[in-house]
Order: C-alpha cells, then sequence, then structure tokens
C-alpha cells in the first residue's frame, strides 16, 4: 500500500488535504462521454482511493454527463467526514459529445442543483467556475456576471467555497474582488508550465493550484528524459512527473485520472518517490525542449 501522507497536506478551503488525491473524469466513457465500459471497475477504483488514505476527489456533472457523480455517490456515499468532493461548472456537453459554455445564471444555478442531486450532498464543498471563453485554454475576458451567480448561492448555503479554472491572473485578480478564491485549476504538467509564475504568486497567499492534464491528459508526456530518469530511479515516467509536480511547489495539489485500480496504485506511490535535486534540474530542462 503506498503511503500518500508523504505527498504533504495544504489547505483546500476549510479542509486540509492531502497533496495527492484523484481525479474522476476517466470514469466515464470514451471522449467523457457516456458509461464507464465496466461500471464495477470503476466503483472499484473510487473505492480503492479512499482506501488509500485519499481525501481529495476532483469531478463535474458535465463529466458523462451526470456519470462520475453518481458512481462517486454510489461507490462512496455516506462520505468520510475528511472526504473534500470538488465539481466544476461553466460548461454543458452536447448530443454529439462537445463541450459548449454553460455561463447563464439559469444554467449555472442548474449546475449546482445537478451536482448536488446526483452526488447525493446538500451543499458542495469547493465548486470550481470553468471559463470558456477559448475551449484550447484561458482567454481574457470578464468573469464578474457568471462569478456573481456563484458567489449567490455560495450565500444561499449551496456551495463553501468557490474555485476557478483555466483563467489567467487578471481574471483570479478580478474573480478575488468578488469571492474568496480557495483555488485554481489550470492545465500544467512537467512539460506545459505557462503558469509557473502564477503558481508562486498564488503560494504566497495561501491558494491552492490544481493541475489538470499533470499527466498530459488526452495526449500523454511524451519525453526521453523522463523515460531515462524514471529508468534509473526504478520508476514509471507518470510516477517521476507527479514527484517533479509535489517538489515543484507546496500549494500544488495533484488528481491524476485513471479507470484502473493498478494505475491508481501506480499514481498513488509517486508520493514515496524522491527526486534529486540534480534530476530536478534535469526535469525541468523538458519544458525548454517542450
Amino acid at each position: 500500500m503506498s503511503n500518500i501522507q508523504q505527498s504533504g497536506t495544504f489547505t483546500l478551503g476549510s479542509h486540509t488535504v492531502k497533496r495527492l488525491g484523484y481525479g474522476a473524469m476517466q470514469l466515464a466513457g470514451p471522449g467523457v462521454f457516456g458509461p464507464p465500459k465496466d461500471h464495477d471497475a470503476a466503483l472499484a477504483v473510487l473505492r480503492e482511493a479512499v482506501a488509500q488514505g485519499v481525501d481529495h476527489i476532483d469531478t463535474s456533472d458535465f463529466y458523462g454527463p451526470h456519470v462520475t457523480n453518481r458512481l462517486i455517490r454510489e461507490a462512496l456515499a455516506p462520505y468520510k467526514d475528511d472526504l473534500v468532493i470538488v465539481t466544476k461548472i461553466g460548461a454543458r456537453r452536447g448530443a454529439d459529445g462537445s463541450w459548449l459554455p454553460a455561463f447563464s445564471p439559469g444554467a449555472l444555478t442548474q449546475a449546482v442543483h445537478d451536482n448536488l442531486s446526483n452526488l447525493g450532498l446538500e451543499v458542495l464543498d469547493v465548486v470550481n467556475l470553468r471559463i470558456m471563453f477559448d475551449t484550447h485554454g484561458p482567454a481574457e475576458g470578464s468573469i464578474e456576471a457568471p462569478l456573481a451567480v456563484l458567489a449567490e448561492l455560495q450565500q444561499q448555503g449551496l456551495v463553501r467555497h468557490i474555485g476557478l479554472s483555466n483563467v489567467t491572473s487578471a481574471q483570479i485578480a478580478q474573480g478575488r474582488r468578488i469571492a474568496e478564491i480557495v483555488c485554481v485549476q489550470n492545465q500544467y504538467n512537467l512539460a506545459h508550465r505557462g503558469d509557473d509564475a502564477l503558481i508562486d504568486d498564488l503560494a504566497r497567499d495561501g491558494i491552492a493550484y490544481v493541475p489538470f492534464f499533470p499527466l498530459g491528459g488526452f495526449n500523454p508526456l511524451q519525453s526521453s528524459t523522463l523515460s531515462d530518469v524514471a529508468a534509473r530511479l526504478g520508476a514509471t515516467p507518470m510516477q517521476v512527473a507527479l514527484a517533479w509536480l509535489l517538489r515543484r511547489a507546496p500549494n500544488i495539489l495533484l488528481i491524476p485520472g485513471t479507470s484502473s485500480v493498478g494505475h491508481l496504485r501506480e499514481n498513488l506511490a509517486a508520493a514515496e518517490l524522491e527526486l534529486p535535486q540534480d534530476t530536478l534540474n534535469e526535469l525541468d530542462g523538458v519544458a525548454l525542449a517542450a
């Protein structure tokens, strides 16, 4: 059994969580659309994650849609007191599986209620507002209107804490003038390091940074340097990539996803992997070569 306590802890809203968590996106069908190919296997992954000590699960009701939240409820409810479930709103799925913005007050409000219903909760621990001005990455634009809707839902007692996803530094600054922001979720990994300065700024302010696609997402990380380091350390490339993120900054919380119990255990074992300083220097060069 892996000891994910070695990953350390960081504050997420009103909880202190282990820095190595689990992302549920891959439990849905191909393209994050439709049911899983193996329902029982999906439940097993969720239960194993909690058994291994995971206390931070990332999900959304637009995964499936509705699929991952219903799996989480089936597998884990009634939930442990220390389990933090983070969800996100701001998008919906087209009939063809496309990802579409859903920013209207009605859509955002319905999304919160759908998450509550499908997860079987009376209040959501953390809700990330996913900004969809550009589906390929952060793009400038005011987030005041949709964030004000989420802040109102927070005041109604349906949401405890608010985060932001797929955002720029300017949008984070704007968001913090409207509501307390407890986490930021952007794309970041060993090769995709555009948020380096942002991560350090957030760390100084005690705000968690949760990189999505920590292993490359739909385009898995491929690097001869990464493979060479992994071979020397007797680890997998993905374990090295996760261990590097844990060393990168103390406010980084990881949510690697998988639909396999075996891969889950491999990912969580990254908490125990030590990276010497010369190895860290070598890995830092991967971004320059990307």
